[in-house]
């Protein structure tokens, strides 16, 4: 005898789906009504999820959720042409409860359902396709000085383990040490071990070169150039880290948005009627987040003023902390500035540093 099967209808329904990205799969757990309706896994193909929760979720309003991460945005272009709701989070912001020690894909998937029905999530800004090409040009060559320092270390520590470099040496590992070094080497074993990093460090000065020029071609043609290159600090790598990473700041809505974003906004502890304020929460764009931690400490050797402000907060705070407070004021007076549409005159407005406090 033939058994009716019986078919749900989420015709009008609000969906909650809660999306665990891997490289070749995705793990998907669906919530209607406060309960779990459906959970699957599928091949990380953005085109097939969709046709997947279309085809299951027929007539309702779809709302997903997923980790920010390696896969980028193309999910989520992929999920918000097909009209549903999308948020990409950072996955530093996602709630963990205390006793919650187990991590699987599964559960990762549901608790992202699970807060994202609550409506307790808080997605990232997502940046234009256009945008999101000009920044693989600065991050790169980040990533590429990150290797090359790295060279730069191994070769240091390959002459420290023959002697021919002292543990406390403090001078850079530059092209002419490394020569100079080299004509010391005991065996020929070292000679060649040293060579073979050596060429791989040369290898990415060149690549370094060709990326500098193509963002110092990128840096004539982009309008926030100047903006950027005003401010005390900023030199032209991080002027298109800045730019590539930030545009134009008037986006940000208030101060507050822009130092979530940035990672710059105090971790707070709430206690009865008291409000403590810790470090940093660290979540946002930590590329940025850098960056100003770099500017602010160079900014403070140009301009006396945010001086005076760091050094006015450092005996009690600490520098940490100090810092950090100066890249918040940094970064919220060029939104200013981007709001009025104006470059800054560092010279004049710093003089009136009190009104941004």
């Amino acid at each position: 005898m033939k058994r009716d099967i019986k078919v749900i209808s989420y015709v009008g329904k609000d969906v909650y789906i809660g999306i665990d990205v891997h490289k070749k799969t995705y793990v998907v757990v669906a919530r209607v009504e406060g309960e779990v309706v459906k959970k699957w896994t599928t091949a990380a193909s953005p085109q097939s999820l969709v046709e997947q929760l279309l085809k299951y979720f027929a007539g309702a309003t779809i709302y997903t959720a997923y980790e920010a991460g390696f896969s980028g945005f193309v999910l989520h272009r992929e999920l918000d042409k097909h009209g549903i709701h999308n948020l990409v989070v950072n996955a530093a912001g996602v709630e963990v409860a205390v006793n919650d020690r187990v991590k699987t894909d599964k559960r990762d998937a549901l608790k992202l359902s699970t807060l994202l029905e609550a409506k307790r999530l808080k997605g990232i800004r997502i940046p234009s396709e256009e945008e999101e090409s000009h920044r693989i040009l600065s991050r790169t060559r980040q990533q590429l000085v990150e290797d090359r320092t790295s060279v730069k270390n191994k070769i240091r520590m390959k002459f420290h383990q023959f002697g021919l470099i002292e543990v406390d040496e403090t001078h850079s590992m530059t092209h002419t040490l490394v020569k100079e070094l080299l004509a010391k080497a005991p065996s020929k074993e070292l000679t060649i071990a040293i060579n073979a990093y050596w060429s791989v460090w040369r290898s990415l000065d060149e690549e370094i070169k060709k990326i500098e020029n193509e963002l110092k071609n990128q840096a004539k043609e982009d309008g926030y150039e100047k903006t950027y290159q005003s401010v005390p600090g900023v030199g032209p790598q991080s002027a298109r880290i800045l730019s590539n990473e930030l545009g134009n700041m008037s986006q940000f809505k208030n101060e507050r948005q822009l130092f979530s974003f940035t990672g710059l906004t105090p971790s707070e502890f709430s206690s009865g009627e008291m409000v403590c304020r810790g470090h940093i929460t660290r979540q946002g764009n930590s590329r940025v987040r850098g960056i100003l931690i770099e500017i602010a400490w160079r900014a403070i050797d140009k301009d006396p003023a945010l001086a005076k402000f760091f050094n006015g907060l450092f005996p009690r705070t600490g520098k940490t902390k100090a810092i950090v407070a100066v890249a918040r004021k940094l970064i919220g007076r060029i939104r200013a500035a981007f709001k009025k549409a104006r470059i800054i005159n560092w010279d004049i407005h710093v003089l009136s540093l009190r009104q941004f406090n």
